[in-house]
Formats: structure tokens, sequence, C-alpha cells
């Protein structure tokens, strides 16, 4: 092997994980085209493997542990010479990571995303065993060039950095650091060139947008943000995910509806309704905020769709904390709504706690709460039937029906399901917006009927 730079290199991904590891995923793809080297199409097709982790709790821990060993797999196999492991993984378990994966080759932190070429080329030459994870995050990074790995007509714009919340469940500060905001300029820069490569759907994502600025010395701010995008001018949307529910301003509710291009859309996770299960959780602040909140937004924009999250099983919640979470999901009906177990994480207040739930206590209520939101959903999904909507068309379903999948204002990727929309002229397709009207729902999904315009 050699370490001559013109050599030809291909570097395959497998990204886990949420949006903002994707993200990341793009980032270490845009240093290495930069430097001259490939992407493989597949990981069976690179040379070199890079695994990007997610270790948020333990589903995802496990997720991770299975493709890094079926990474190392493909290196036994011949399918590939070396296997580097990125991101939330070595960055919390930077001193057991080696020891816990020997037949890895490299692991990289999350502040190491610019060093990947270097680190591929020393992996070429046949350098092994490195580990570069820096203590404490604490960088931003800007794309050199444009990848986006999302696969349809949306792109993710990550705004921030890191969380300064101290939420007692979460191991995010631990292992992404404070919070820290790219400036207006940047993010407006990055939006006009992914505008350019014809993306459609701008999704706004940090660990918390509703904090973007407020570590900034200027005028930086998310309804500052919007108001920038705005004068972008164009047909596309903008669409917000991952937000403080304490931190919703009136200011950026007066933006978002006088905005166009803004989605009436907002993701929130409230984690929980009781008081009493919110204070164990360090998210008290949220307690008067959450149903003002709720109904601030919908007095601002009747239209609005909302998202949340909720956890179940945290250390000492009662089942009376649980029926007051259902009934004040049910009250608040809202359209999109995810949940998960909580889990046990090491270095946060929580892993200490008394009175955890039994494990399928916990399983159970949670799928009662997705019982009861799958009603939520039908209920109102049943109620749009009729209704005429913009739809952005994302992939061919079925060539013979002129059948597309795409999605509505209501619909944000991979987490809102779907609507098919049928008849669509042959002429119109992937990053088009269509006028279409609901006819069938299925599950999640709706099925809707191209509408000609008048």
């Amino acid at each position: 092997m050699t370490d001559d730079a013109s050599v030809p290199i291909s570097v395959g991904f497998i990204s886990l994980g949420c949006a903002k590891n994707l993200v990341d995923s793009q980032t270490m793809a845009g240093n290495l085209v930069t430097a001259n080297i490939t992407l493989a199409a597949a990981p069976e097709d690179a040379d070199v493997v890079i695994v990007n982790t997610c270790s948020f709790v333990e589903d995802a821990r496990e997720e991770s542990m299975e493709m890094i060993l079926s990474a190392c797999q493909l290196k036994q196999d011949g399918a590939c010479r070396a296997v580097l492991v990125a991101g939330c993984l070595p960055q919390r378990y930077r001193e057991q990571i080696q020891e816990a994966l020997p037949d890895v080759d490299a692991f990289i932190g999350v502040d190491e995303l610019d060093r990947v070429p270097e680190i591929v080329r020393e992996l070429e030459a046949g350098k092994r065993h490195i580990l570069e994870v820096s203590e404490q995050a604490e960088r931003l990074f800007e794309p050199v060039v444009p990848v986006v790995f999302s696969g349809g007509a949306n792109a993710y714009l990550k705004i921030a950095e890191g969380c300064n919340h101290q939420c007692a469940f979460c191991a995010i500060p631990g292992i992404r650091g404070r919070h820290r905001s790219r400036s207006l300029d940047q993010v407006v820069g990055e939006a006009e060139s992914l505008l350019g490569q014809g993306f459609r759907e701008l999704d706004i994502i940090s660990q918390d947008i509703m904090s973007y600025g407020r570590d900034r010395q200027d005028d930086t701010s998310l309804p500052a943000l919007l108001r920038r995008l705005g004068t972008l001018g164009g047909d596309f949307w903008v669409r917000l995910l991952y937000g403080y529910p304490s931190l919703v301003s009136d200011e950026l509710l007066e933006v978002m509806a006088e905005t166009p291009q803004v989605c009436h859309y907002l993701d929130v996770p409230i984690q929980h309704s009781h008081p009493d299960v919110l204070k164990g959780m360090r998210r008290g602040s949220t307690v008067p905020h959450v149903k003002k909140m709720v109904d601030r937004v919908r007095s601002v924009m009747p239209d609005a769709t909302l998202r949340t999250t909720c956890l179940v099983g945290f250390p000492g919640e009662t089942e009376e904390h649980f029926e007051h979470l259902l009934e004040f999901c049910q009250s608040v009906r809202f359209d999109h709504l995810g949940a998960f177990v909580y889990s046990p994480e090491e270095n946060t207040p929580a892993y200490e706690m008394d009175a955890v739930p039994p494990l399928e206590v916990a399983e159970a209520r949670y799928a009662r709460l997705m019982e009861q939101q799958k009603t939520i959903v039908d209920e109102n999904n049943k109620a749009l039937l009729g209704e005429t909507i913009d739809v952005l068309l994302e992939t061919v379903e079925d060539d013979a029906c002129n059948t597309w999948r795409g999605r509505s204002l209501r619909q944000a990727p991979e987490v809102d399901g779907t609507t098919f929309v049928e008849d669509v002229p042959d002429e119109l397709g992937l990053g088009d917006f269509v006028s279409a009207t609901y006819t069938a729902t299925y599950d999640y999904d709706m099925r809707a009927v191209y509408t000609q315009e008048q």
C-alpha cells in the first residue's frame, strides 16, 4: 500500500440515527469529494466503509453495534479494506471503544469530521488502531461542497450544534457539547445552494432550533432566519423540526404565519405532561408553557400541524402520571406523535434515580399511548377527505397508474407518513408541487388524485 494521494480510493457510508447525523455524514462526504476520494454507491462497493453512529438510547447503540459488525464482516470477506467508525458512539465511549471493537481500524468523534480524508489515506497506507476523538465537542462545520444523502426533494439544513438543556434522561449535551449557532449568512448561503440544486423543501434541524442565535452576540435568531429565507423567493417549503416547547415565541409564530414559504408545522417534543414527571426530567420550566404553547400556535395558525414526542416509563412515573399524559394528548390531539420507552443512560442524572417502572409496564404504556394516537390520526385523516392540498412529489410509486409518492405540508420526511397521488401528468415529477384532492386514508398515509389547477 501507499500513501500517494493520487491512488484512487472509494468510501461507502452507513449513516445511522437522526437527520442531524445524516448531515454529519454529508459533511464528511463533502470533505472526501474535495480531496478527490470517490464516494461508493454502496458499502460493499467501497475500499473503506464509514459507519456514522448514534448512541442516544440503548436501541440506537444496539443498531450501531450491529452495523459496525456487519461492516467488519465485509472486511473479513474481502469486500472492503478498512472500517472507520464515526460520530456519537466513539465520542461517548472514547476510553472503551477500541477494546470493545478490536476489528475496527479507526475511530473519530464528532469534532473530527474534516479529518476524514486524511484518515482514509492513512488507512489505505496500512495504518491501523487510529483513535481521533476530542475530549469535548466544541466545533461547528460548514459544508465544503454540496453533498445530500436525503434521496428525495428535501434537504436538511443544520443551523446549530450541541445543547444547553440539561434534561435528566438525555446524554446529548455530554456527547455534542454546548449549543453553538452558525451565522445567518452561512445558513442562508447553504439554503441558496440547496435551492439552486433543485431541492424544494428545507428542513431546519439542530438539537433545539428554538435556541438558534441565543449564544451569539448579534441579531441571529430563528425568526430572523425565516425572514431571510423568505426573501429568497421561489416556490419552496421551509419546515421547522426539533424545538424546545417553552421557547416558542410570539415573534416566531407571527413570522411563520406571514412568510409564505414556511410550513405551518412545528415539531415540539413535550416528553410528558405531568408536572411531577417534568420536574424529575429537569424540564420543569416547560410545565406552564406546553398547553399555552399549543393554544397560541393554533390561535395564530389555525391550520398548523403539530408533532410531538413523549417519553414513558421515566423514574417515578406512576399510573396516575401516565393517565395524565394520556388525557393531555387526547385533549390536545397532536397531529403526529412519537414515543419511546425510558432507557437508563450512563452519566445522566436519571441514571441513579429510583422507582423506575418495570420494562413491561413501560412498554404497555407505550402501546396504550400509540393506540390512542392512532385513533386520533385516523379521525383527523378522515376529516381531510375531499380537501385539496399541495403535495411535493418525491418518488414514482406505480408507473402504470401515474401514481407518485409525495408529502403534503402536514407531513415531515420519514416520520409522518406519505401522500400517494394518482393520475399525475407525465410532464411532472421529482421536486414538483402538485394540487391534489384527498380520496382515502390508509394507516398513517393518505391517497389523493391529481387536481387540474385552474
